[in-house]
């Protein structure tokens, strides 16, 4: 299996096209690894560095999760702070805006209307930039409000006012410069360009969860060993167990069988045919998880700040409860992820639309009456299938944080067996791996298909 898969990979370096196009790809990833490295003039990154080094707790929460998307650029006041995120929010913003806004709404399905919807999501991105850039500035000359344990300054500029313009146009460039070669990979390379370079980002942490994983089991001198060989083989076990669930649900669908009937077109008959409509049961993706922790983030502080100014011990003791890991903070992550799930499916999942257009073309789902009836056919399945989705996107977002509190296994190692990361990592490599897919199957090699169908697709 190992030697097939090899030879898989050394097939895609024999087509021109495809070296040409994986060879760009890594010279592009590799430019963005300089952009999260690049420091910031005026600023001390050194020793924010320093202090998320020492704080492994600095590493959960948002905070951990976005520099995670950055690549760790944010721990070192880099010129890719920012990270691919304002992108990323601004195509979410458009979204749902488009299912909300009939304008847009019609725009989408017009002819060139993606490219107009793209664009607006280009200027909505810079805007966001502007905003999250200038705040970011300003949260850099007072970290000890942001980061509890943190000694020291980290502006080094005297004229405050250059140092906060100059910042969010520095900021502003570098996530605009990664926006630029995301879409250069998707153009000419091989891949989702943005997936790719969020990937990237998290894929920079594994030396630092390897180091950390070492120590583990090999603790510096005079220091006992909490785990064994034991501790080991499960964790390995853990790691191949959660790959194979998020492959198996990030592929998971149900197929919808759909028949056409025999129409005319002007002077020709267009005979009908059977196809099937796929309804994914992970639709979401990684968005609910997101959400949740973003919107968790903040009640803890403004209870926290509350209690301490109002004077009022039940607020604090409000905050203690929600604080990163607790176990109130963990069940409302659940609940909030199967909210955003049924919410994400209602935003973008228009059975309406899809029924309309079934009519239109002459098809119809065996045994269900067109219009109403399909609709409400469709809602009724995909509402199943979310709530299995959604249940182990909850499983998953948690599994990191319940490693880390009740396991005592530093947060570095355990980011990489749940949460965000591993689903967007296995995500963009299942995609990555499609499309190379189709170039060897154009030049008539196997690759990774074993007689015609991919391994484990189902």
């Amino acid at each position: 299996m190992v030697k097939s898969i090899l030879n898989t990979f050394a097939n895609c370096f024999k087509i021109p096209e495809l070296k040409e196009r994986i060879v760009f790809t890594l010279v592009v990833l590799a430019l963005c690894r300089v952009v999260s490295m690049i420091p910031i003039p005026g600023l001390n990154g050194h020793a924010l560095a320093e202090f998320f080094k020492s704080n492994a707790q600095s590493s959960e929460g948002l905070l951990g999760m976005y520099s995670m998307f950055t690549g760790g650029a944010l721990e070192r006041c880099a010129v890719g702070s920012l990270g691919i995120m304002p992108y990323i929010s601004a195509t979410i913003i458009i979204q749902l805006l488009s299912a909300v806004i009939p304008t847009l709404s019609k725009l989408a399905r017009e002819e060139g209307g993606r490219a107009k919807i793209i664009q607006y999501g280009r200027f909505l991105t810079v805007l966001l930039c502007l905003g999250q850039g200038w705040v970011m500035s300003v949260g850099w000359e007072n970290p000890e409000k942001i980061l509890s344990g943190f000694q020291g300054v980290l502006v080094q500029s005297d004229n405050i006012w250059w140092y906060r313009i100059q910042t969010t146009v520095v900021l502003t460039t570098g996530t605009l410069l990664l926006m630029w070669l995301g879409e250069q990979i998707t153009e000419r390379g091989i891949g989702n360009g943005i997936s790719l370079v969020i990937t990237v980002g998290i894929m920079a942490r594994m030396p630092q969860a390897l180091q950390a994983m070492y120590e583990m089991f090999v603790p510096p001198a005079g220091t006992e060993a909490r785990f064994t060989v034991f501790h080991g083989i499960a964790l390995v076990l853990l790691l191949l167990g959660v790959v194979a669930g998020v492959i198996a649900v990030t592929q998971a669908q149900r197929k919808i069988p759909v028949q056409y009937a025999q129409r005319a077109v002007g002077r020709k008959i267009v005979p009908g045919g059977s196809s099937f409509m796929p309804l994914r049961v992970n639709y979401a993706g990684v968005m609910p998880i997101i959400f949740a922790q973003a919107i968790l983030m903040f009640p803890e502080k403004i209870f926290y700040t509350l209690g301490k100014s109002m004077g009022v011990p039940f607020f604090e003791e409000i905050a203690r409860k929600l604080t990163h890991g607790a176990p109130v903070y963990l069940l409302l992550e659940g609940l909030m992820i199967l909210f955003f799930s049924y919410f994400w499916v209602a935003t973008q999942f228009n059975e309406l639309q899809i029924s309309d257009d079934l009519k239109k073309y002459g098809g119809y789902i065996p045994g269900v009456r067109p219009g109403a009836a399909t609709s409400d056919f469709l809602h009724h399945a995909m509402s199943r299938i979310t709530l299995a989705g959604a249940v182990f996107l909850a499983l998953i977002a948690v599994l990191p944080t319940i490693m880390a509190q009740k396991w005592n296994i530093n947060f570095a190692v355990a980011q990489f067996f749940g949460g965000t990361s591993i689903l967007i990592t296995v995500g963009v490599m299942l995609d990555t791996m499609r499309q190379m897919e189709s170039h060897l199957l154009m030049r008539h090699y196997d690759g990774f298909l074993k007689k015609g169908r991919i391994k484990g697709r189902f």
